[in-house]
């Protein structure tokens, strides 16, 4: 009897269950984790405020106050639009530089990286495990974390909600992938890449203009942000969600900036995933998987 079910496709149901199996047992070892230690857990959430206070205040330097703004102590539509969009697009870079890329450096000194590539586990999903947790973690905070710098700032812009999903998920995808990338980087460099983690953060917050317009930067660096995809990023994600602005899109044409950041987010995973599998050969055939 014809099930849509064919004689080829039978031998591949066990493996795809087996794989989905330990895909979600990855899941639940990572909130599990992330479960067993509160004070981190209380800690990221007041860090996360903090980093909301003080550039939520240091963005009033970067706009006039409206006249109706300045007597509520507010700021204009289009600088509250620039600082919360752009702290959405920051705050999931940066978990995911330290969820996925950093952590695998983690599991490697706790001793247990080892252990699971010696497993007939998917390598794979390992790393999308990571992506899930991020999503899951990253979004609460910064739900919550946007919510009270629209209580600070005032009122937030909301245009064009389906192609600003649109661009966050492309984002979102080629921002994984980078992280991809930075994990198969921690393997070749191991300790330093706590250091690097951090330059890396911060640097792209200033390049990628994350709390401020791509107007307030230096002729050069912004000569340098153009070099950076996940910069077109950011540009077209508020610049859409703030209804196109005078002068935004600021790096280039909108068009141009679909563009850029659909091959972005389509190219980076792939490209992020394969570095990452290269990185993880390497270290398997000098026999340091296991050394910190």
């Amino acid at each position: 009897m014809d099930n849509g079910v064919t004689i080829n496709d039978i031998p591949r149901l066990p493996a795809v269950m087996a794989y989905l199996s330990a895909f979600l047992a990855m899941v639940r070892k990572e909130l599990i984790v992330l479960a067993r230690y509160p004070v981190e857990f209380v800690a990221s959430f007041g860090q996360v405020f903090l980093i909301v206070a003080i550039f939520t205040l240091g963005g009033r330097t970067f706009a006039a106050t409206q006249a109706g703004g300045a007597a509520g102590g507010g700021l204009s539509s289009s600088t509250s639009g620039v600082v919360v969009y752009g702290f959405v697009l920051f705050m999931f870079l940066s978990d995911t530089l330290w969820t996925i890329g950093y952590n695998v450096r983690h599991e490697q000194v706790q001793g247990t990286l080892e252990q699971l590539y010696l497993s007939p586990a998917s390598k794979f999903a390992t790393l999308v495990s990571r992506v899930t947790n991020t999503l899951l973690w990253t979004g609460l905070l910064t739900l919550t974390a946007s919510g009270l710098m629209v209580a600070m700032i005032g009122r937030l812009p909301v245009e064009n909600p389906l192609l600003g999903a649109y661009l966050l998920l492309m984002s979102l995808a080629g921002t994984f992938g980078v992280g991809f990338a930075f994990a198969g980087l921690t393997l070749r460099i191991k300790e330093t890449a706590q250091t690097t983690a951090n330059l890396l953060q911060f640097a792209l917050l200033v390049l990628c203009a994350n709390f401020f317009p791509f107007s307030a930067l230096p002729p050069l660096l912004r000569a340098v942000s153009r070099l950076i995809p996940l910069a077109y990023a950011v540009d077209a994600f508020r610049s859409v969600l703030m209804g196109f602005p005078p002068g935004f899109p600021e790096l280039a044409s909108f068009p141009i900036e679909v563009a850029i950041v659909t091959l972005f987010g389509l190219g980076m995973p792939i490209l992020g995933y394969w570095l990452y599998r290269r990185a993880e050969l390497h270290a398997r055939r000098t026999g340091s998987l296991g050394a910190y």
